[in-house]
Parts: structure tokens; C-alpha cells; sequence
């Protein structure tokens, strides 16, 4: 049968995309090559495409320049694994002018952090955006030239608005994709993926659907982890990954990672608290149904603020004393029309 197969193969390849072999033929191709190595425990292994994504002010750019800082020093980030040797890598921020990040470390813009000669930089020269239309062109040159030259194989990107501003669609997202996955096969890349999400419910579990682009754009990565805000304590932030192939997940939603930002003197990065599950973190359904009700309180009182207490309970489905608190709350100054009686059931 094998015969057969290999004398069909031999008369014509009538295939102009695909690599047609056995199974056994691609195992044994793949048992030459070198098992990816760990970059940031198994969230992000070597030769993948991965997203973190998280929502403004959530630290993911501290959080990749932390991951780039261990890359380049072949020293995990305690609470994490790294079985990569130290490396150069590539960081494109296109969040932070040059006074921002030396602001971010250094110790009030003196003793700067000395990063290792691996970490590369890239930002964007503002004069020349300014006057060159073909922005998107000339940025993807530049991105290969700098790979070309430093000879990194890990890129990371923050964020990936810069490159491609419409992502949501299809059509826009496939072409990037299609881009970035070109870049990782011709020169063995391993890209990290910063990216925005839309606002996340404070009681619902991260899951891809809740990066912006998610639809198009998950379907062609590797791995993806997030971010999240803990309502336990708000300087308190919790990683879970969302996606992986390379292996088992192992921050999933019964053990997330809670972590807050530090600055030790010139470096600001995430330091680990504990590990647990994820609904530890979430804010209980019930104080969220207690605000959307507050919300619309509020919004009837100040459309017609002739509306009494009791007036609103009914609109709204509560009882004249929580409204009652809830307008204490917001404006002492409210003359309240309605009776004061005392109600057991607390805002």
C-alpha cells in the first residue's frame, strides 16, 4: 500500500497549497524538531501566536514588559516557569512616549533600570507618521528589518491596534493574521499579542469572547491569556488563560493567579499573591442586581425629582427605603417627601 501511494505521488502534485503524507510520515518529520520551550509558564510557549488581553488600566503592558525583562535574562518571574534560554527580544510599544516609560523605570526619572542588551525597544517616530501615509506598509518593513537585524525571535507587540486599527471584521482581521503567521514561519517567531477588551461584566467568568475582535482574530493564535480586575480588592488583578494548545491549561477558572503591582525603587512589575478560583473574584450577582437597581433609581429622580420615595419603589420594583438610601447616598441634601419607616432589607 505504501508503494502504491508514493508512485501515485511521483506521477504528478496536483495540490498548490497542501502537504500530502501519512501520518506516519508527519510524526516522524515532527520527532526531529525541538520540543517549544516554556516562555511564560504555559500560558506562552516558544514558536506560538498569543494574545493577553485585558482592559484599560489593567497593567498588561507592565505584565509583557515583565515577560520581556525575564525572556532576555533567561530568569522566570517567581510564580511562573521559564525553560528558555535567555534570548533577544523584540518590544514594539506603541503605548508609552520615552519620558513615560523611563517615568515607569526609574525612581522619579533617576537610578534607571539597566535592562539586559537583549531588550530591543521599538517606537514609533512621531514626525514621520505625521507626514507618510503609507503607515501601515512602512511599519511592517520595519518590524521585519528589526528582526532581520537583532536577530530576535520573540516579539512582542502592544498593541496590535497599531498595526491593523479594524479588527473586528473579518476581512480586516485575516489579512493580519495571515501577516503575523507569515512572519513566525519564515523567521521561527514566537509573538506575544497585547490587545484591548470592551468592558467586562464584574460577575462573569474572562472567556475569549470578551477580547475586542475576539471572533476572527482567536481563531488563529496559539494561546491566549487575561486579565482581570478582583473585586476582593481593586489593586488586585488575576490571570487566566483562555486558550492552549501546546498543553494542559493550568490558570484556568478554578485556579487563576491573583497578582498586584509593585515598584521595588526603578522597576514596576507584578509580584504574586495567591493562586484560586476565579469566583473568589467576581462580584457577587446580587450587588450587581443592588446597582443596576441604584442606577435606576437615580435616573428617575432626576427626571422628575417631584417623585416620591414610594413613587419610585414601585416604578422601579423595590421598596421606599432603599430608595431612600440610595438618595441619601447620592444627594444628602434631598428633601425626602415620603414616610421614614425602617425596612429589614439593607441596600
Amino acid at each position: 500500500m505504501t508503494s502504491i501511494i508514493h508512485d501515485i505521488r511521483a506521477e504528478a502534485n496536483p495540490y498548490r497549497l497542501l502537504k500530502v503524507e501519512t501520518a506516519n510520515e508527519a510524526m516522524q518529520r515532527a520527532s526531529t524538531q525541538a520540543v517549544p520551550k516554556m516562555l511564560f509558564s504555559e500560558c506562552w510557549h516558544e514558536s506560538e501566536t498569543c494574545f493577553l488581553f485585558a482592559d484599560t488600566g489593567l497593567g498588561k503592558s507592565i505584565l509583557a514588559v515583565q515577560i520581556a525583562d525575564s525572556i532576555t535574562r533567561g530568569i522566570p518571574i517567581p510564580g511562573f516557569k521559564m525553560t528558555a534560554s535567555p534570548q533577544p527580544v523584540l518590544y514594539l510599544d506603541f503605548e508609552l512616549s520615552e519620558k513615560q516609560f523611563q517615568n515607569r523605570y526609574s525612581d522619579n526619572y533617576q537610578n534607571n533600570y539597566h535592562f539586559s542588551e537583549r531588550f530591543f525597544r521599538l517606537h514609533v517616530d512621531r514626525d514621520k507618521v505625521d507626514v507618510d501615509g503609507e503607515v501601515e506598509d512602512n511599519l511592517k518593513a520595519d518590524i521585519e528589518a528589526a528582526i532581520k537585524n537583532t536577530d530576535a525571535r520573540i516579539v512582542i507587540i502592544d498593541n496590535i491596534t497599531w498595526i491593523k486599527t479594524e479588527t473586528e471584521r473579518a476581512r480586516d482581521a485575516l489579512p493580519l493574521m495571515k501577516y503575523l503567521k507569515g512572519l513566525q514561519r519564515t523567521y521561527g517567531l514566537s509573538i506575544l499579542l497585547l490587545a484591548h477588551t470592551p468592558k467586562i461584566a464584574e460577575s462573569t467568568p474572562i472567556s475569549v469572547n470578551d477580547m475586542a475582535g475576539s471572533k476572527h482574530l482567536m481563531n488563529f493564535v496559539d494561546a491566549a491569556f487575561a486579565l482581570g480586575r478582583s473585586h476582593k480588592d481593586r489593586n488586585l488583578r488575576y490571570l487566566k488563560q483562555v486558550k492552549v494548545r501546546a498543553c494542559e491549561a493550568v490558570f484556568h477558572t478554578k485556579n487563576v493567579v491573583a497578582m498586584r503591582i509593585e515598584k521595588d525603587s526603578n522597576f514596576v512589575q507584578f509580584r504574586v499573591v495567591d493562586y484560586g478560583s476565579e469566583y473568589e473574584h467576581l462580584k457577587p450577582l446580587k450587588e450587581i442586581e443592588k446597582e443596576i437597581t441604584a442606577g435606576k433609581i437615580i435616573e428617575l429622580h432626576r427626571q422628575n425629582p417631584n417623585l416620591s420615595n414610594r413613587d419610585i419603589a414601585k416604578k422601579v420594583g423595590t421598596n421606599h427605603t432603599r430608595v431612600k438610601r440610595v438618595l441619601d447616598f447620592l444627594e444628602p441634601e434631598v428633601t425626602v417627601t415620603a414616610n421614614t419607616e425602617e425596612d429589614e432589607e439593607p441596600f
